[in-house]
């Protein structure tokens, strides 16, 4: 037989305590519904948390990996791109040549023919004096310029994960090109050894092309590498949702559930504060 109190209300207590932990519960379900984390603070998930934040630091880091990845693509297809009209113009200096080189072609031909051999060297110099990305030089040598090994990180730094896309410089001295793959284009005259010009010329473009074959197979590097990490961002990035965003239908469920208990909870605290009144009819 329970006893009769008006000095402790044991009934309103325990509703006032089931109403208050009902509250608590009601409010993380609104935050979790409003945020779409199921992970909010460390009181949550302390360990959950952990695992999260990590794998969302390795999937920002792969991101950036694969921005430096296009980087380097972007880099390599500009160098590309001017080596092809570089091989352009030396095709159209080997053309001159052989028709230099010819016995029909009399001297003032020659002489016509090497002027234009001469702008072309000044152009093919220009090219690889001017060719740059965001203003760094990409065939040329020195501090701050490309030409050389570009080195491109696209994993952990501290363990050398980086790709080398080889870009060789092209050396020039005012309007001549001194040093391309390591041969001269210096001294090219067709008015007076158009033979040797010739062969000179055919070098030139071998090198070129060498010199791409290089770039290009960097290339296909970074676009594979570009593939497994967006594939592995997106994994990563899967697996932090799986452990960090909330169950958006079990949310919604415990929303109604609690906003339940919080109507039976007031009425229940409100009949037991009411039950206290019935000591009075003892006093009747």
């Amino acid at each position: 037989m329970g006893n009769f109190s008006i000095l402790n209300n044991v009934s309103a207590l325990n509703a006032q305590n089931q109403l208050n932990i009902n509250n608590v519960n009601l409010a993380r379900t609104l935050q979790r519904l409003s945020s779409g984390k199921r992970i909010n603070s460390g009181a949550d998930d302390a360990a959950g948390l952990q695992i999260a934040d990590s794998l969302n630091a390795n999937t920002q880091a792969l991101d950036q990996a694969v921005r430096n990845a296009n980087d380097g693509i972007s880099v390599s297809q500009i160098a590309d791109g001017a080596l092809q009209q570089i091989t352009n113009l030396l095709t159209r200096g080997v053309t001159l040549a052989e028709e230099a080189a010819t016995g029909t072609v009399d001297s003032n031909g020659r002489t016509s023919l090497n002027n234009e051999l001469t702008q072309i060297q000044a152009e093919i110099a220009r090219i690889a004096a001017q060719t740059n990305y965001n203003g760094t030089g990409i065939f040329t040598t020195g501090a701050g310029n490309i030409a050389g090994t570009l080195h491109v990180y696209v994993g952990d730094i501290s363990q050398k994960s980086s790709i080398s896309v080889t870009i060789t410089s092209i050396t020039t001295a005012g309007d001549t090109v001194t040093s391309l793959n390591g041969h001269s284009l210096a001294g090219l005259d067709l008015t007076a050894n158009a033979s040797g010009a010739l062969d000179t010329l055919k070098t030139a473009i071998s090198d070129v092309a060498t010199m791409r074959a290089s770039i290009g197979a960097g290339v296909n590097r970074l676009q594979s590498a570009v593939a497994v990490l967006q594939t592995t961002s997106q994994n990563t990035a899967a697996a932090e949702s799986n452990i960090r965003d909330a169950n958006i239908a079990q949310e919604v469920a415990n929303l109604t559930k609690f906003q339940i208990l919080a109507q039976t909870g007031m009425a229940a605290l409100a009949q037991a504060n009411s039950s206290s009144q019935s000591v009075l009819n003892l006093l009747k």
